[in-house]
Formats: C-alpha cells, structure tokens, sequence
C-alpha cells in the first residue's frame, strides 16, 4: 500500500512541478516582454504588438489561474470580475474553429452579428458629406515587412471585449485597466520589468518595416480575399488566421536564435499554427461552407503538407493540450518525465521521429510555408 501512494505522491509532485516550470516560464518571458516594451516607449509597434498578444497573456492568465484556484480558491477574489470573463473570451478565441461551443457556424455568426456590425456602426454614417461616404472606413490592417500581422477584426476578436464596448468612447481606460491588471498578476506570479534575462523578439523588430496601417472598407476588403465575393465571414476569418501565422512567423521569431528552445516563444508559434491547421482542416470537412475550387486546392495543399502532418497526428494532440493548458496528458507514461529536459521530456513520446531541435525547425518550417501560402491564398486570384 505505502509503495503505492509513495509513487502516486511523486506523480502529482511531477505533475505540480511540471504546471507551475510552463506558468513561471510564460510568466517570465512576458515580463521581458514588457521590460522590452517600456524600453521602447511610445514605438508606433508598441499598440499592434498588444493586439497580437493579448490572446497568448489572456491563455496564460486564464489557464494559470484555473491551476492556481485548485491550490487556492480564493486566488481569483482579487480581479475586477469583468476581466476573467475577459481573459476567458480571449483566450477561446484562440480555439477558432476548434471552439465546440462556436464551431465554424458560432464564429462566421460572430464575426457577421458582433464584430462587422459594431465596426461598422462606430465608423460609418459618420461623414457630413454624403458624397464623401465612400471614403469611409471600418477595417483598419496592419503589416510588417509588407505583411499583414492583425486587423481591427482581429484584435476585437482576439481581446476578448464585446465588440460594441471596444469601440466605445473612452474604451482605452477600460482596456488599459483590464492590462494593467494581467500585469499585476503576471508579476505575482514573478514576472520583473527589471528582470536582467534574455532579449525578448521586441529589440529585434524595426519601427520602419512597421507598414503605415492601411484603412478599408470592410464589406469591400472582404468580398475579393480569398475564397471570393459569397463568404464575408469566413474570409475575414481566414483574415484572422493569416495573420495570426504572420505574426508568429515573423515577429515573435525575430532576433530568436532559432536553434535555441524559448519555450513561449516556441509555444506562441506552435499553437498558432495548429490551431490554424485544425480549423482548415474542420473547414475542408464541413460541406455546408462552399469553397471555390481555388480555394479547396490551397485548403487540401496546407493540411497535407509533410510538415503538417507531424503536427496533426491525432497522436500528438496531447503535446498541443499540455501546452494550452500546462499540465501533464492524462495517460502519460511519468517514467519519461524529465523536469530538466526542454517540455519535461514530451517531445519524443508524441514526436517519436524529432527531438527538440528538430521539432523546432518542423514548426519553423511548416509555420513559414503556411504563412506564404496563406498571403498568397488571399491576395493572388
């Protein structure tokens, strides 16, 4: 019997362990994060880069706080409760059509009913002159390096506000108070603006190559990327993913030595990338959204890329689950756990063909590739 529980007692230490190494390494690089970005105050990058990663700290917060009230129930009292509904709609979002409470048709409906509607009411109908309405805009794209990394679509959806009190007058106080409050609680968990650690991909990045953000009008923008003038919704959703793999491909890899493992970087890169494989997949699989033949092509092209395929192995679903979520898979074998290997030791169990770097350069690989052919899915005709 003792033997029993003396090793059931050494898993959840393991386990324990295994959780608070990924909150404190994300807790850790977002402190960098910020340290960078203080450092580069008043950078024109420095609001596009809080779109683009506000739903990788609102995946931290939320995930390390359903960890932390296990241990602790009364850790969440201290949040104005608006923010963790926040962080919790954040963080979702990063599902995209893996969402089971959204599914494809969830997300087409909120991006028709919530997010065209609320853009289009805070930015249209606005100009005196009726002659001059064709000026207006409601959709505001932003590249790097010529390339787009968010939208004003995509951040709403990202931030996890609701769209309409996103946009509201004097929303910047709210939302600043709802980061200030992530920050708080990521320097709880140890995260420093003083922290003497590495670079984060910040310093890297040239304000110059940032591109002057380009204002459009949405059902115009829309109605020609990719799969054409009958799907909107899905388009300003695949809007999304493109740049989210941008992003991730190339901002967060910048300066990265990509030979070396920075597990929130890495971890950054990889859910983005499959989260984006897994929704083109449930795309390709539901014949109720008709895709142009073009775009079926490109659609069957990116999911049976070999890169890909490593990626998607039903198999190694439980490496994307420990990072989304932190802890160990439920079936792990705990004898292949080690704490001082890059993620515990998993990589070889669900990548029985990689070990650490070249699971790196797979996910460097197949995330440029992805990206390429997204910028060219949606542009080329």
């Amino acid at each position: 019997m003792a033997t029993g529980w003396h090793s059931h007692a050494m898993e959840t230490d393991l386990q324990t362990a295994v959780i608070w190494s990924g909150i404190f390494s994300d807790a850790n690089y977002f402190g960098r994060y910020l340290r960078d970005i203080a450092r580069h105050d008043g950078d024109p990058m420095n609001p596009v880069l809080a779109f683009c990663m506000a739903p990788y700290f609102s995946l931290a917060m939320h995930e390390s706080l359903q960890k932390a009230k296990k241990i602790d129930a009364n850790i969440s009292a201290s949040f104005v409760e608006n923010t963790i509904d926040i962080s919790a709609r954040s963080r979702h979002s990063l599902k995209l059509f893996e969402d089971t409470k959204r599914g494809i048709e969830g997300q087409v409906s909120y991006f028709r009913d919530e997010v065209f509607t609320a853009h289009s009411a805070r930015f249209l109908g606005n100009t005196w002159l009726p002659l001059a309405r064709f000026l207006e805009t409601d959709l505001g794209l932003y590249g790097y390096g010529g390339r787009l990394i968010t939208t004003t679509h995509a951040a709403t959806f990202h931030l996890g506000f609701e769209p309409n009190e996103l946009l509201a007058e004097g929303a910047g106080t709210h939302i600043r108070a709802v980061f200030e409050e992530y920050g708080a609680y990521f320097a709880g968990l140890g995260a420093r603006l003083d922290d003497q650690g590495e670079d984060t991909f910040v310093t890297a990045l040239s304000p110059s190559a940032l591109d002057e953000s380009r204002d459009v009008r949405a059902s115009r923008y829309y109605r020609k990327v990719f799969n054409g003038p009958d799907t909107p919704e899905i388009n300003a959703i695949l809007t999304t993913f493109r740049a989210m793999l941008n992003f991730a491909e190339i901002v967060v890899s910048s300066g990265l030595d990509r030979q070396k493992l920075d597990y929130t970087a890495f971890k950054i890169g990889y859910l983005s990338l499959y989260q984006v494989l897994r929704s083109v997949r449930i795309l390709l699989d539901d014949p109720s959204y008709r895709l142009t033949n073009r775009s079926t092509a490109i659609a069957n092209h990116i999911v049976n890329l070999e890169s890909a395929q490593d990626i998607l192995d039903p198999k190694a679903k439980p490496f994307r689950n420990m990072l989304m979520h932190y802890n160990l898979p439920p079936k792990v074998d705990m004898t292949k756990i080690d704490l001082s290997q890059p993620f515990f030791g998993a990589i070889p169990i669900y990548f029985p063909r990689h070990d650490t770097l070249s699971l790196i350069q797979l996910v460097n690989q197949c995330g440029a590739i992805t990206a390429g052919i997204f910028d060219e899915w949606a542009e080329g005709n």
